[in-house]
């Protein structure tokens, strides 16, 4: 089975992501995907956070949701939705859920994940300072879904850095982790690949990581180098910048196989 991480550049210009998002999933299609994972933040990467609450959506209702159904449905593969912002108990100052919906080939909604854990932190040597609590609500919810490439645990960007969520998905099933981010030009030439390899490799699981790339109106710098790596931790495609359609064959066996022949999560003392 074929899959796509898809990287963009995405900007405060929400009709321009989607027609951007539109030919890249047209292109992922085009080369026999039947799986793409969208970036985070795709439809909106606004000059200031709390701009993302003027496009807030209700679950199952609204543009960016009716736009991820209907290209689902267009070009007859399932589709990872990055994240978008969607009403939380936190919009009475301006506070979104940062959510990725997946929609399956016929565009009916599968699944909706709420980003958990918020990128709060200092980069003091950077002279850089982050506060996505400032206009964002975190979410609770361990969320996981069957799909035609295996059962994916769904999760978004600073996730990333929290194993004992990989771990609950792992437990619930899941054979393929999508991670859909925007991570920074600093964070992701530190850590980006060794995380993603991590994860792969201590999961035995796959992993497609689209991202953001290059300067987006904020002025934030975003890392791009989105993959996709086997459960062994081997990078099977990647593409360092421009939006574009990073793609590879995935084995939807492969890790139910490694995970009998190398049984490294049956062996786990500690739970």
């Amino acid at each position: 089975m074929r899959v796509a991480a898809i990287q963009m550049n995405s900007g405060p210009d929400v009709a321009a992501n989607l027609a951007l998002a539109e030919r890249l999933i047209g292109e992922a299609a085009a080369d026999g995907c039947s799986l793409a994972v969208l970036p985070e933040n795709f439809a909106l990467m606004p000059e200031r956070g709390k701009d993302k609450a003027g496009h807030a959506e209700e679950p199952g209702a609204g543009p960016i949701q009716a736009f991820l159904a209907a290209a689902a449905s267009q070009y007859g593969l399932w589709l990872v939705g990055g994240s978008m912002p969607l009403v939380s108990p936190g919009m009475a100052d301006e506070r979104v859920y940062g959510a990725c919906p997946v929609y399956d080939a016929e565009g009916t909604a599968r699944a909706l994940y709420r980003k958990i854990h918020l990128f709060d932190v200092d980069l003091v040597d950077k002279q850089e300072s982050y506060r996505e609590s400032n206009s964002m609500y975190p979410g609770d919810e361990v969320v996981a879904v069957d799909t035609p490439a295996g059962r994916i645990g769904l999760t978004i960007c600073y996730d990333l850095r929290f194993p004992e969520l990989f771990r609950q998905l792992v437990d619930a099933g899941s054979t393929i982790f999508t991670v859909p981010a925007a991570f920074t030009q600093t964070t992701g030439e530190a850590h980006w690949h060794t995380l993603l390899r991590a994860r792969a490799i201590e999961n035995l699981a796959y992993v497609i990581a689209p991202g953001q790339y290059g300067l987006h109106p904020d002025n934030r710098s975003t890392f791009g180098h989105s993959l996709i790596c086997d459960p062994w931790g081997r990078i099977l495609a990647e593409q360092a910048k421009g939006n574009c359609v990073v793609a590879a064959d995935v084995d939807p066996g492969l890790p139910t196989r490694l995970r009998s022949e190398f049984p490294a999560l049956a062996n786990r003392r500690l739970t």
